[in-house]
């Protein structure tokens, strides 16, 4: 699990299956940054890992300070699943 910092936005939310550096990933969280005040593009903060992760991320067994942080511009982003199912 890592963090992977997105500048610009390339249409993905929560859940998202996307292809970074060759690596298929899944965005178990996204906080999007620069709205009103901030850098010029916005960037999107994403939580990242593989669905082996997720139980991991879901009870919380990890520490975001420790994690790898990574950058890309949204350009190099492969978007595979925008998003995952809603649920009501």
């Amino acid at each position: 699990m890592k963090r992977l910092i997105i500048h610009g936005d390339p249409g993905i939310r929560k859940d998202a299956v996307i292809e970074y550096d060759g690596e298929e990933l899944t965005c178990f969280g996204i906080n999007r940054n620069g709205e009103w005040h901030g850098p010029e593009r916005v960037q999107l903060w994403c939580t990242v890992g593989d669905e082996s992760e997720r139980e991991d991320y879901q009870k919380r067994n990890y520490v975001p300070h420790f994690m790898e942080v990574e950058r890309a511009d949204a350009e190099e982003i492969e978007v595979l699943s925008e998003k995952g199912k809603l649920e009501v």
